[in-house]
Parts: structure tokens; C-alpha cells; sequence
């Protein structure tokens, strides 16, 4: 249990960061494009794990017959990785830091169904209903017009919505590979993975533009040791010692933490409408991981 709630104290940890940023990184996205931002960013998080874990690394290939798990592995959470971040980062050119943040809080909702479809198992009630009022909180956010009007739904909040749905992927991934990999070699290897991705994609998806102001240069360091080779290293360790629901639990704390974050440095709030989805967002999350319905029903289990 003591490693348990180490785990799990990192893992909010990890929240306070992430959450922390994401006003930086809308900030920096001014004087450099999205998907080279990516680049720098997890490159710079690639160099400084190959440095941190050279003596590990260098064992293991000591070792050999070198093994292809570890490899595809680390390219799968890798690539789940990168597209949900590349989805993030995209929508946070057209939508404001706690929207996203609290889009990307859908992430805790989407685990265990995530879950739910890869091992087959039934879903509860609590998690239907944690669904369905979710949804209707991120309609709420996002949802653009009303009665009578030409109802849309806004590009950032929709690009986000896709981010959640790669991130819960990266998640219930991640956790079944941790059970059987070093979490050094998984560190390398996802974040690895996504720098080579942003890399090869860069110059295709955009083009590339970066103005070298103190900004861009916070966001690139502060994201890249921080927020990215920090964060996914103490997340890779974490998993072993707790669940990805559990882990998807704790991270519904990131857009609290965006959110007030936000709001004390540039004064970006949410509005009446955006507010009361982001309170059934959270509600809906309480619902599926706590599950207080099912434990009404089944008080004996």
C-alpha cells in the first residue's frame, strides 16, 4: 500500500504540471507553429532520458539477444502519445486553457470504457450514467448557437475532444505494458516514439514558423524536462503500482489546476454555460470512478 500511494501521489504530482501549463503553451503557440513545438519539445525530452538512463539502457543492450517487445512497445504508447498531444495542441489555437483542460479531463470517462471494449467486461451503471452526464457537460462547453440558431460545434473543442479520446488509449496502453516492461525503457521508448513522429510530420502538416522569444523558450524547456520526460517517467513507474482507472481518477485534478492557473494569470475564466459543463464533466468522472450507484446496489460486494 505505501508504494501505492507514492504512486499515486506522483501521479497528482503529474497533474499540477500538465495543468500548469497549458496557459503557457497557448501563450507560446503565438511565435511558433504547433507541430514543430512538438518537436523541439519531445526531442529535447528524448535527449534528456537517454541521458538520465544511459547506464540502464546500456545494460539491457549488454545483455541481448535484444527484444522486439520493448521496442514496438514503446512505439504504440509513443504514437498514442504524440497524436493526443498533437490533437491538444492544435485545439488550443482555437479554443481558451480551461476549456481544453477540462475537454481533455473527458480522458477519466473514456479509460474504462477503453477498458471495457479491449477486456469485454460489462459496464456498470454508474459508468453509463457517468457517461451520459459528461456528455451533456461537454455539450454544454462546446457546443456553439442555441434554439433557433445554427448549432455547431467549435473546432479547438472538437480537435481536444479527439485528444481525450488518444490520451485514454495511451492510458489503458501504457498500463498493460508497465506489468511487464522497466519503466525506464518504456519512457524512452513512448517519448522516443513521439519526437521521431513530430519530426517526420513537421514540415508536412505546416509551416514551420518559431520566433525565439523568452516565451517559446520557457514552453520548450518547462514542457519538455517537466512536463514531458519528468511527467511520462513517473507515470511509466507509477502504473505499476496502481490501475488505469485509478490513474484516469487522479488526473481529472488537471483542469482544476488549469483552470485556476488560468484565471490567475491572464484572467481566462469560463463562462456561466462553459462552467456548468465543467461541473457535470467532473460530476460524470466521480460517477464512473467511484461508482456510487453500483456500490447502492450491490452493498455486499
Amino acid at each position: 500500500m505505501s508504494r501505492q500511494r507514492a504512486a499515486e501521489a506522483a501521479l497528482i504530482w503529474n497533474t499540477v504540471i500538465w495543468g500548469s501549463t497549458f496557459v503557457l503553451v497557448k501563450a507560446a503557440l503565438h511565435d511558433i507553429s504547433p507541430v514543430l513545438f512538438l518537436a523541439l519539445r519531445f526531442s529535447l525530452a528524448t535527449a534528456a532520458l537517454l541521458v538520465l538512463f544511459r547506464g540502464t539502457l546500456f545494460r539491457r543492450a549488454r545483455k541481448g539477444p535484444w527484444r522486439w517487445r520493448p521496442v514496438t512497445a514503446g512505439a504504440l504508447v509513443g504514437t498514442l502519445l504524440f497524436f493526443g498531444y498533437l490533437f491538444q495542441t492544435l485545439g488550443l489555437q482555437y479554443t481558451t486553457a480551461p476549456k481544453s483542460a477540462f475537454i481533455t479531463g473527458l480522458t477519466s470517462v473514456l479509460v474504462p470504457l477503453l477498458a471495457m471494449i479491449v477486456y469485454r467486461n460489462r459496464p456498470q451503471v454508474s459508468e453509463v450514467v457517468g457517461v451520459m452526464v459528461a456528455t451533456v457537460g461537454m455539450g454544454l462547453m462546446t457546443v456553439e448557437g442555441g434554439i433557433g440558431s445554427i448549432v455547431s460545434i467549435g473546432r479547438g473543442d472538437l480537435l481536444t475532444f479527439f485528444c481525450a479520446i488518444a490520451y485514454a488509449a495511451h492510458i489503458v496502453t501504457l498500463g498493460h505494458f508497465s506489468e511487464q516492461e522497466s519503466f525506464e525503457v518504456l519512457s524512452v521508448g513512448q517519448i522516443g516514439a513521439a519526437a521521431m513522429w513530430a519530426l517526420l510530420l513537421f514540415r508536412w502538416m505546416e509551416t514551420p514558423r518559431v520566433e525565439w522569444r523568452p516565451t517559446v523558450v520557457y514552453a520548450i524547456l518547462i514542457t519538455g524536462l517537466l512536463a514531458t520526460a519528468l511527467a511520462f517517467t513517473i507515470q511509466a513507474w507509477a502504473q505499476r503500482f496502481t490501475s488505469s482507472t485509478r490513474t484516469a481518477l487522479i488526473y481529472m485534478l488537471e483542469p482544476i489546476f488549469a483552470w485556476v492557473t488560468s484565471y490567475l494569470l491572464v484572467g481566462e475564466g469560463l463562462s456561466a454555460r462553459a462552467a456548468a459543463g465543467a461541473a457535470l464533466i467532473l460530476g460524470g468522472v466521480v460517477l464512473v470512478e467511484v461508482k456510487p450507484l453500483d456500490s447502492r446496489l450491490h452493498p455486499s460486494e
